[in-house]
């Protein structure tokens, strides 16, 4: 990955790039990003196999979950199934994986008991607040956005829960305009709404998927920046393509600001 900024130069408004009116706009991804949602959902299941007498609890149950929240969740931003469909599939090849046969209506009931163990487990990453603290400093005027493939009413109860909602001028949810990440329309979108209340010179956007937000960000005009927590190795596509568009890959949030700050 590069660590220049590859093809960000106006934040697709065709402004010549560096600071001005209406300040820079730095657009963020939500879950494993500000969110620690895989912390959340490894507490999350495990509490809720220990409600329910599952065994055994721990890392092979969460690889588990975990494959199956990728696969349902990746067929609902496909089209192939509801939000609420995605949710009832995942609890039902989880639940029967451990000996228990729900039907379509107690897959329902089982995922809504696992949700409030989830729902009782979110929390900030720990380096959330320096980050924003940091761009607030570096970046006077910087306006800051969510773009979340995911249902807006949904998003914006974790933002609440989390006391984020007010940093945000604009949230923009794939469930609510109808296209998601990677699509770079979805990205422009965002772009436009802030556009419409003062110019956008330079805009970026912080995700940890690689090619649905970094690369996907960089198409699109902007800034990508990879949030790598993990030390990930991509495959030789997602390397090459992350190469040609610019992508800058951190560590950390305040890593992310550090390079943001420099760039924009």
């Amino acid at each position: 990955m590069s660590a220049s900024s590859g093809g960000a130069e106006s934040a697709g408004t065709g402004a010549p790039a560096g600071r001005g009116p209406g300040g820079p706009v730095v657009l963020f991804d939500l879950d494993d990003t500000l969110m620690a949602h895989r912390e959340a959902v490894h507490d999350g299941i495990d509490d809720y196999m220990r409600a329910r007498a599952y065994a055994p609890v721990g890392a092979a149950a969460q690889r588990l979950w975990h494959e199956l929240e990728e696969r349902h969740y990746h067929a609902y931003l496909a089209g192939e199934l509801s939000f609420e469909g995605q949710r009832r599939a995942r609890a039902r090849e989880f639940a029967l994986a451990h000996g228990d046969a729900l039907d379509d209506d107690a897959a329902g009931r089982w995922f809504d008991e696992y949700f409030e163990h989830y729902r009782a487990a979110w929390r900030l990453h720990a380096d959330v607040s320096a980050c924003f603290d940091a761009l607030e400093r570096g970046l006077p005027g910087v306006r800051f956005g969510i773009i979340t493939n995911g249902e807006l009413d949904f998003q914006l109860a974790k933002l609440a829960r989390l006391e984020l909602g007010e940093r945000f001028e604009h949230i923009v949810a794939s469930g609510e305009v109808g296209i998601a990440k990677p699509d770079a329309r979805i990205f422009e979108l965002a772009l436009e709404r802030f556009t419409a209340s003062a110019p956008v010179r330079r805009g970026a956007y912080v995700g940890d998927r690689l090619r649905t937000d970094a690369i996907g960000a960089a198409r699109a005009g902007l800034i990508g920046i990879w949030l790598d927590r993990h030390g990930v190795r991509p495959d030789e596509a997602d390397t090459r393509d992350a190469e040609a568009a610019g992508v800058i890959r951190v560590p950390n949030l305040v890593d992310a600001a550090r390079v943001l700050v420099e760039r924009l």
